[in-house]
């Protein structure tokens, strides 16, 4: 039962016999460890042997009066320590006057009736850059009150940008220009389709949902089978959600022949290196099979094999070749 378990885990994840059983002794200890506590409380607990003591009521009182004294005299000791009282501070009159969010300074706008942390908070947004455009812009701040900002909105003076009138001169222009360059954006490249059994990882990582991981996965795929022969293998591959997947379809094109095995000359060992034969028992029984009744002619004759089903021909008829 173990191996046949232990056969299924090996060709289903495509992994070698010792990783295999490894996997099974894993799974067998998390089940033992799971159900142990249940077991142990059902059937261990009842039947272990537990000896009845008279309880000793004196000792009991003398270790509940020992308790309270000890508790009596902590309370006699926090008595001793008067309260520390701490004067609050007074509240800042609010006073308020027309001012300009963008200059302003924290007491400003600490005596406009603003939280000191709001005042803060607007003062970092200037000084990474922001600007108050427009009164309500005032409400992007984080936590800003809807209340307050009402009250203080009629009071809200915002300079334009650009002072109309103002001549700015050559030399201005130009030394904010050598102050300030600007940089253009790299174009993204563009991505072609190519043939899944040529392309490199390079070519694989441009494609949204696969990594440097995923990529070396698939090529790992890809030389075990030989090459994909048809766009429906892609499914497969393990670890492919369905943007990666989408995106192999939509680039990823089948455009060469795949590598063939002869199958009436290749060893068992050979033959076990193949994604669709990880299963060292099913490619000693197909060696065997041949060697006693000679070589095969047709996938057809492969049916003859009983370990291998009917799915599994289809999977492997377009790698075969009976030279």
């Amino acid at each position: 039962m173990f191996r046949k378990i232990a056969d299924q885990l090996q060709s289903y994840f495509g992994i070698s016999k010792k990783e295999a059983r490894g996997a099974l002794v894993l799974m067998v200890l998390c089940l033992v460890l799971l159900w142990f506590p249940f077991v142990f409380r059902r059937f261990l607990l009842p039947v272990l042997p537990i000896e009845e003591q008279p309880v000793n009521l004196k000792m009991l009182d003398s270790l509940a009066n020992e308790l309270e004294k000890a508790n009596q005299s902590k309370i006699r000791k926090f008595k001793r320590f008067p309260k520390k009282t701490f004067a609050e501070e007074p509240a800042k009159p609010v006073k308020l006057f027309d001012f300009d969010p963008n200059s302003a300074s924290i007491e400003q706008l600490e005596r406009l009736g603003i939280p000191a942390f709001l005042a803060k908070r607007i003062d970092k947004f200037r000084s990474k850059g922001g600007k108050f455009r427009k009164k309500e812009d005032l409400l992007n701040i984080y936590d800003f009150p809807a209340e307050l900002f009402h009250k203080l909105k009629r009071h809200m003076i915002i300079a334009p940008a650009n002072v109309p009138g103002k001549h700015i001169s050559k030399t201005e222009t130009s030394a904010e220009n050598k102050k300030a360059p600007t940089f253009s954006k790299p174009a993204k490249p563009v991505i072609v389709a190519f043939d899944i059994n040529t392309a490199d990882t390079t070519q694989l990582v441009r494609l949204r949902g696969i990594g440097s991981k995923l990529s070396l996965r698939i090529l790992k795929f890809r030389d075990a089978l030989g090459g994909f022969h048809s766009a429906e293998q892609y499914a497969e591959i393990f670890g492919l959600d369905s943007i990666a997947l989408a995106e192999l379809h939509r680039y990823g094109k089948v455009n060469s022949d795949v590598k063939k095995i002869s199958i009436n000359s290749i060893t068992a060992e050979e033959l076990s290196k193949h994604a669709y034969f990880k299963n060292k028992r099913i490619t000693t029984t197909i060696v065997n099979f041949r060697n006693q009744h000679g070589p095969f002619q047709a996938v057809d004759d492969l049916s003859k094999v009983r370990v291998v089903d009917k799915a599994t021909l289809k999977k492997i008829e377009p790698y075969l070749r009976f030279d």
